[in-house]
């Protein structure tokens, strides 16, 4: 019983400070007790269906995505911008994500593979393993029976044929194409295409007539034969590279019989090509419009369009407008375009801003690997990124990424498992992103981590397991 000096203390206190709180007594327990107390929140995910990509960092919880999926209320886009700097599992990613993809049967993938050493690119194992032959774009193969794709291939429509020759020309000039020019380039391919019915038009006869136009075109527009051919000058010297320069090859003739545009995975090889040079936006070009009229149709069937160094297609203002066009079309076919890109300074400060940002837009999942801090900031600003997560940008270990899947922010740790890492891995991946930057990145992991990672990984397998030879999907891109 208290003695009353300290019921009276307390009771004065009482009167003079308000009520005093009750004092409790310590409790003596362990952390696995104690977190009971404290409940762990998570944001939440994006549902159970779809690819397993590997779990959330904060949560532990499993990381599902797919844009097939998603599409609808959830993600008003099934496009996927991937960006990072080297090293840090952009490759992985996007390997890992295809073979996963492949597992349904109403999937079909086309990778545009811009990289690659000893001659082959750097999809060339996974193509292998898939049974799959690339489609190996080369200057000096295509000269003795290498792949040819005509841009004048009779699968694509007059108006793209038109359309893909002015995007040709214009990237080669780095300019927009007068009305002259342009007008002495329909002319002659109105009548290339009129005239030549045997067999596939070409670039050669494109050039011919550029060079030796036809009195009616004058005469339909009132002007001098010798305005027209002088018009068409420029054009025709533009074409000629393609015909007899360094491009020579590849497309001035019919379109290769046997590639198979029925394979689950079509990877056009464009390592031989120099990635700094006027062919490569010339190339991608050709491919996107190419696949645009022989590729894509309305057969239901989910499509992926892969683009490793895509700053090529976002940076020219000319080849932006085509794949524009290709992604607002694709989506009501079901296509998720996925661009590549180390740096979105490389395109938001280029000439094709505004195409660039145009393209940014329709890209409603967005996953950032480790930036320098300037760079996340850039990035942040442009993406709408909120404030934490462009702080952890520049802290991100190799494998980590941020996942901004319209406007469902998280951390996710992407994981591989034993049947892929060998596909993954390649001797060509090893100086970019290895195994141990990957699973060990700084030796700093402990056992029991590496366990759980381990585990994490062969559920991750298990699940694919499941879905291995499963049926198609029931998911819809309207």
């Amino acid at each position: 019983m208290r003695d009353p000096m300290s019921v009276l203390t307390d009771a004065f206190t009482s009167f003079l400070f308000g009520k005093v709180e009750t004092t409790r007594l310590p409790v003596r327990t362990s952390t696995g007790q104690a977190q009971a107390v404290y409940l762990p929140t998570a944001a939440p995910g994006l549902g159970d269906s779809g690819v397993i990509i590997g779990r959330e960092v904060y949560s532990g919880k499993g990381y599902i995505y797919d844009p097939f999926q998603l599409y609808g209320q959830q993600l008003p886009a099934p496009h996927w911008l991937v960006l990072g700097e080297s090293g840090n599992g952009k490759s992985a990613l996007e390997k890992t994500y295809v073979l996963r993809q492949l597992r349904f049967r109403d999937r079909q993938v086309v990778v545009l593979d811009a990289q690659g050493e000893d001659g082959v690119g750097e999809w060339n194992l996974i193509a292998q393993e898939l049974g799959i032959t690339p489609i190996r774009l080369d200057p000096t193969a295509a000269l003795d029976m290498g792949i040819r794709l005509n841009p004048l291939d009779p699968s694509i429509t007059t108006t793209g044929q038109l359309a893909l020759l002015r995007t040709i020309i214009e990237v080669a000039m780095g300019h927009g194409l007068d009305e002259r020019s342009g007008f002495a380039l329909k002319v002659a391919h109105a009548y290339v295409n009129e005239t030549i019915v045997e067999r596939q038009p070409v670039l050669t006869d494109i050039v011919e007539q550029l060079r030796h136009p036809e009195p009616e075109s004058a005469e339909a527009m009132n002007v001098a034969i010798d305005d027209v051919r002088a018009w068409g000058l420029d054009v025709a010297l533009v074409l000629d590279r393609l015909v007899d320069g360094d491009l020579r090859g590849m497309f001035d003739g019919p379109t290769t019989v046997g590639i198979d545009l029925d394979a689950p995975l079509i990877v056009f090889d464009l390592s031989h090509i120099d990635r700094n040079s006027i062919a490569m936006p010339i190339l991608m070009a050709i491919v996107g419009v190419w696949l645009e009229h022989t590729w894509i149709r309305p057969d239901r069937k989910k499509r992926i369009f892969l683009v490793e160094e895509a700053w090529h297609i976002i940076n020219s203002p000319f080849v932006a407008q085509l794949f524009q066009r290709l992604l607002k079309f694709g989506r009501r076919l079901g296509l998720s375009f996925v661009a590549v890109v180390h740096h979105l300074s490389d395109v938001v400060d280029g000439a094709a801003a505004k195409e660039a940002s145009a393209i940014l837009k329709m890209a409603s999942t967005r996953t950032i690997y480790a930036q320098k801090a300037d760079e996340a900031r850039a990035t942040g600003r442009v993406l709408g990124l909120p404030r934490w997560a462009v702080e952890i940008i520049p802290t991100l270990t190799p494998g980590i990424a941020v996942w901004d899947v319209n406007g469902n922010v998280q951390v996710v740790k992407h994981l591989i498992t034993e049947t892929e890492r060998p596909l993954v891995f390649t001797d060509r991946a090893m100086t970019e992103s290895s195994v141990d930057h990957l699973l060990d990145e700084d030796d700093a992991f402990h056992a029991a981590e590496l366990e759980a990672e381990e585990r994490a990984a062969a559920f991750v397998e298990h699940r694919l397991s499941e879905v291995d030879g499963y049926g198609s999907s029931e998911s819809t891109v309207a």
